[in-house]
């Protein structure tokens, strides 16, 4: 409903309203008197900050403040914002074409802008590039060994694509849960590089769990009770999508050909003989070398087979080649890859398998040499390489389906 007010009006004295016609009287007509308001706004202004300055410590701060930033303004106004090319121009041109300074005429429609945002530099690189740059320097001999990796995808059933992602979860789990995206990546490129490695288990849960039967295992959180304490889902997923990416072929190029870490807060007996790559995260990153350490050693290929996402029991054999000092592992393996090859170099053929007696009366390893021309066996296996009509069918639909 509507609101009605009642004004009372107010009744002045004889003597106010006199004293008011004599004083407008004096002052003359309303259109004489003078309406200098910007004057009266500066006298004001000037009251206002003679009464800041004898306020407290506060207000004279802030008045002061105001001040400075005001004069700062008059200053750096006609060098910058105000000369032309500054914001003023961009603003002209943006109203005249329609476009942002950093747009170009026929190539923009309405949001744009998102895909001229320049993109995050996380220092992964894509499969099919890493694998490109990888082959265009594996077989060469002065690569350095900072070089990109190659990439490892994860193959085999979905059990071992399964266990792959487990272990190496854990890995950048328990060796980085608090650090950022780049320290997470860089932990787990050095799980495949040894995985991609002949020193190191060729799976990913070998490299991780690889002497957790013992007090020295090679990830400490293996051995050291760690995996007594239940994740937190939060960082456990973060570093599955982390794990993932690695997983798909992706390379952090950052760490190169990285093999081996510490944190910062330790300086362990081999650091200084192996080469330092650079520091992400907590942890420092290292190479071989020598020769263990360069593209070319690279040679071990991903195949799946991945043993129990779980630590190794107490009662595991380690293998021969199993050794933790990173030192006395890099000789091993020196001497082993100059042996294998000086045999290719001398020309030497591989020796034949050994066969029975009843094997060597029929030819021995003539039965199954295949023949440089047909590409197939010289013995009574001549043919063998052909598919039996009855089977040229197998693999192919019968019917097609809905037909």
């Amino acid at each position: 409903m509507p609101l009605d007010l009642a004004y009372r009006p107010i009744d002045l004295p004889a003597s106010a309203v006199q004293a008011g016609v004599a004083y407008a009287n004096a002052a003359g007509p309303v259109e004489a008197r003078p309406r200098d308001f910007a004057a009266r706004i500066r006298r004001r202004d000037m009251r206002s900050i003679r009464r800041a300055l004898g306020a407290p410590s506060l207000v004279r701060q802030r008045a002061a403040g105001v001040a400075m930033f005001g004069m700062l303004g008059m200053v750096l106004g006609p060098i910058g914002w105000g000369e032309p090319g500054g914001i003023a121009a961009a603003s002209a041109r943006e109203r005249m074409t329609g476009l942002q300074p950093f747009e170009k005429a026929g190539e923009s429609f309405p949001g744009s802008a998102f895909y001229w945002l320049a993109p995050e530099e996380t220092g992964l690189i894509a499969p099919t590039e890493a694998q490109s740059a990888w082959d265009a320097r594996r077989d060469d001999e002065e690569a350095p060994g900072g070089a990109m990796a190659r990439p490892v995808i994860a193959t085999g059933n979905g059990e071992d694509r399964w266990r792959a992602l487990q272990c190496l979860t854990a890995a950048i789990y328990y060796e980085a849960a608090s650090e950022p995206d780049a320290g997470q990546r860089a932990v787990a490129q050095v799980v495949l590089n040894r995985v991609a490695h002949p020193a190191w288990p060729n799976t990913v849960c070998g490299v991780v769990y690889q002497g957790s039967e013992r007090p020295s295992c090679q990830f400490s959180f293996a051995c050291d009770g760690s995996l007594a304490r239940k994740p937190m889902k939060a960082f456990w997923d973060r570093a599955r999508r982390v794990a993932s990416d690695a997983l798909a072929g992706y390379v952090y190029a950052p760490v190169g050909l990285a093999t081996h870490y510490h944190t910062t807060a330790v300086h362990p007996y081999w650091a200084p003989s192996l080469t330092f790559l650079g520091t992400i995260g907590a942890h420092r990153f290292y190479r071989w070398a020598g020769n263990a350490g360069r593209p070319a050693a690279f040679t071990a290929r991903y195949a799946g087979g991945e043993p129990l996402a779980a630590p190794h029991p107490r009662t595991w054999t380690p293998a021969p080649a199993d050794i933790a000092d990173p030192l006395s592992l890099e000789r091993a393996f020196e001497q082993g890859k100059i042996a294998a090859a000086s045999i290719v170099q001398a020309g030497a053929p591989s020796p034949a398998p050994i066969y029975s007696a009843h094997i060597q009366q029929r030819g021995g390893d003539t039965l199954f040499k295949a023949t440089p021309i047909t590409g197939q066996a010289s013995g009574p296996m001549s043919g063998s390489g052909a598919v039996r009509p009855e089977y040229e069918n197998s693999g192919r639909w019968i019917a097609q389906p809905g037909s």
